[in-house]
């Protein structure tokens, strides 16, 4: 096996337990390695450290797979599935709809899977682990009996890696709009033309959170994808719920989610959420709860500070449409953004509205999307609910 050594001064992150390898961290790779292949990881002293994929094609060139001296091979990741759902069972009994591999806190780098019903929808990200994909969905057809399996690599980071875009079935052909059950609530799932995996799981609980915020108001929620905090605001008791989405096919969806579950409240709007919040205040319009649930503004950390003013004119304008006692639901899917500049985005905006706020919760994505501590990234999901005094 071929061997990876360690740039001197250079391992202590990698020791500390974090999964991912630089170039520049990498004194040399010796021994015949293709990418893709894996590798031994040593120190500069010679010492083992990991066992991961390499691939110099991309900025991340070694992901480890695990600390140990043990063969990689289908037991192996057998095992590391195993280990997932026996999580899952843990954090989230009874969930029938849940992400049931989250990649590196799961420690399968690249690899992700999420539950829909009786169906799974998986990513393959990185080059390692895409050279396991048959070995992947035969263990999971194995261990979960799905109707069904379906890809969804059609992201753009896999070009990174070398990788084309790619999606299909894994399985026979079926039905690709699935009906999942969410919070007690009956939920339309596009998992082949919806946004990432179809569903953004790791926002049930917080979905499910604003509920005891919005008895009897009036609540506009801002890029509503297919309705997920909207149909919660209306099982929660709102008079009225707007959701406002760019995306045809997101309130499509989301109309026919409101109408599955009976919430007659709920109406949606196709909009650039920028625009729609500056007519909105122009006309005085105003409102008693907003979600602010954003794609990711920040995708490189490059394109940080033009986040921090995307994120800082939304909840700007939001703060200007809401009524006195309301409440601003805040979120940001950007890990290059932290919590600590979210609340710090959140109290500028608040102060060029000339309102006063306070923190009723901070919250994260649902447990079924640990965290890895030494991975900061793994811990990209924020969601702060605040209210206006």
């Amino acid at each position: 096996m071929a061997e990876a050594r360690l740039t001197k001064g250079k391992h202590t992150r990698i020791i500390a337990g974090h999964p991912w390898i630089y170039a520049n961290e990498i004194i040399e790779v010796s021994g015949c390695a293709e990418p893709g292949d894996i590798v031994d990881v040593l120190d500069y002293g010679g010492e083992f450290v990991g066992r991961g994929y390499l691939n110099p094609r991309s900025q991340i060139t070694i992901r480890l797979l695990t600390r140990e001296e043990e063969t990689i091979d289908r037991a192996f990741f057998a095992s590391k599935l195993q280990r997932a759902l026996d999580y899952r069972r843990r954090a989230a009994p009874g969930q029938n709809s849940l992400r049931v591999v989250h990649a590196e806190a799961d420690f399968l780098p690249g690899l992700v899977v999420d539950k829909f019903g009786d169906y799974l929808v998986f990513q393959t990200l990185a080059l390692g682990i895409d050279l396991w994909k048959e070995t992947l969905v035969s263990l999971l057809q194995e261990m979960l009996s799905p109707r069904g399996i379906y890809e969804r690599n059609d992201a753009p980071v896999r070009e990174l890696e070398g990788l084309e875009q790619t999606m299909g079935f894994a399985s026979e052909p079926f039905d690709t709009l699935v009906e999942i059950e969410e919070n007690g609530l009956r939920i339309l799932v596009d998992i082949q033309r919806g946004q990432k995996t179809g569903y953004f799981l790791d926002q049930r609980e917080n979905r499910f959170a604003i509920r005891r915020h919005c008895d009897g108001a009036s609540v506009l929620d801002c890029f509503c994808y297919s309705g997920g905090f909207s149909l919660n605001a209306a099982a929660g008791g709102a008079r009225e719920v707007l959701g406002i989405d760019q995306g045809e096919g997101a309130i499509d969806l989301a109309r026919a989610n409101a109408m599955e579950n009976g919430f007659a409240a709920c109406s949606f709007e196709q909009g650039n959420v920028f625009d729609v919040l500056r007519q909105m205040q122009k006309r005085g319009r105003s409102f008693d709860v907003v979600v602010l649930d954003p794609p990711a503004f920040a995708k490189s950390r490059s394109a940080l500070a033009g986040a921090v003013r995307g994120y800082k004119e939304i909840n700007l304008r939001a703060l200007k449409i809401l009524r006195p006692g309301g409440t601003l639901v805040s979120c940001s899917c950007s890990h290059h953004l932290s919590e600590d500049i979210l609340f710090e985005i959140v109290r500028e905006a608040s102060a060029d509205a000339g309102v006063i706020l306070r923190l009723v919760e901070k919250r994260g994505a649902a447990p079924d999307h640990p965290v890895l501590v030494p991975a900061p990234e793994t811990g990209y999901l924020k969601c702060l609910i605040l209210e206006v005094s």
